[in-house]
């Protein structure tokens, strides 16, 4: 495989509430439990293994907007299709999305374009 190929990969980010972080809310936003649920970026296996990619790896994202740093965690199988990336809204999300809200009173929150690349 190719290393540069390897090292970046462009991908639509789908950002959403996990039912683990919807509980995690009445405990609080900066227990450990909540923080590490909003700072991991599921992927399709196959996407995983194309890349090189392990469980707990460090990637990065980046957006037109900004980037991130995350774990990377395996979707379950069928959950996400390859090309489609998930993190929970929080920190994470809210650094990759543009504030432009396109007079809506909210930001694209869904369905925009980053990169990945592995964290060395």
């Amino acid at each position: 495989m190719d290393q540069e190929k390897a090292a970046a990969d462009t991908f639509i980010l789908i950002p959403g509430r996990t039912s683990r972080q919807g509980c995690g809310i009445s405990q609080g936003k900066f227990t450990a439990e909540y923080q590490e649920e909003t700072s991991r970026v599921q992927m399709a296996p196959a996407d995983m293994e194309r890349l090189g990619l392990e469980a707990g790896m460090r990637v990065r994202l980046r957006s037109s907007a900004g980037e991130a740093e995350a774990v990377v965690i395996p979707a379950k199988d069928g959950e996400l299709p390859p090309g489609v990336l998930f993190v929970p809204y929080g920190d994470l999300s809210s650094r990759l999305m543009d504030s432009d809200t396109h007079g809506s009173g909210m930001p694209t929150s869904k369905g925009f374009e980053v990169r990945l690349e592995r964290c060395e």
